[in-house]
């Protein structure tokens, strides 16, 4: 559950019709499930728990590949609550994950998410005129997978070599003077 216990009724109609939109504009490619309200019927699995982000993108094929992670945030839940508690597992995951907020709120998600180290594939910014909901990408990431921890190696430390002075290098001769500098001396008769 989010740390939002209970979101003001007109915000949580502004963000399920978000959610709603998504779904529609994505599932030419995706199979996409939804977490709308207080429904939880998509969830993927982070580490030991079970978590359920606005909208889950699986692959259309056989096997059904989490393809992508999206979140859906509004003016009252852009707070560092939700990036702790939701936004950085949601960035841990193998999968890309996609933070939609409203235009208003881009710097202060931006700002939260380096503060989280939360990795944000995709930044999103939506603003609604009228009945018309605009979504503008404000920054991509290319998204690199978390790899498993991998056991830690003690490394043995590096053999020191014995270091050798350096000598001094000649320098070039310039014109009509011998090399090192010296002054030529005149020649007897």
């Amino acid at each position: 559950m989010s740390p939002i216990l209970v979101r003001p009724v007109r915000e949580q109609l502004e963000h399920d019709r978000i959610i709603r939109l998504l779904q529609a504009k994505l599932k030419r490619k995706h199979d996409v499930a939804i977490n709308a309200g207080d429904e939880q019927t998509a969830g993927i699995r982070i580490g030991p728990g079970q978590m359920y982000p606005d909208l889950v993108l699986t692959s259309q094929d056989k096997g059904r590949r989490l393809e992508g992670i999206i979140e859906v945030e509004t003016g009252e839940s852009v707070n560092h609550l939700e990036a702790m508690a939701q936004w950085a597992h949601f960035g841990r995951a193998r999968a890309p994950f996609h933070l939609y907020v409203p235009a208003a709120a881009v710097d202060i998600a931006r700002r939260l998410c380096t503060e989280n180290q939360v990795g944000v594939t995709e930044l999103w910014s939506y603003h609604s005129i009228g009945d018309q909901t605009r979504f503008l990408l404000v920054q991509r990431v290319n998204h690199v997978p978390p790899k498993p921890a991998a056991p830690a190696k003690a490394e043995r430390p590096a053999a020191k070599k014995p270091v050798a002075k350096a000598k001094p290098k000649a320098r070039p001769a310039a014109r009509g003077k011998p090399a090192g500098g010296a002054k030529k001396k005149p020649k007897r008769k």
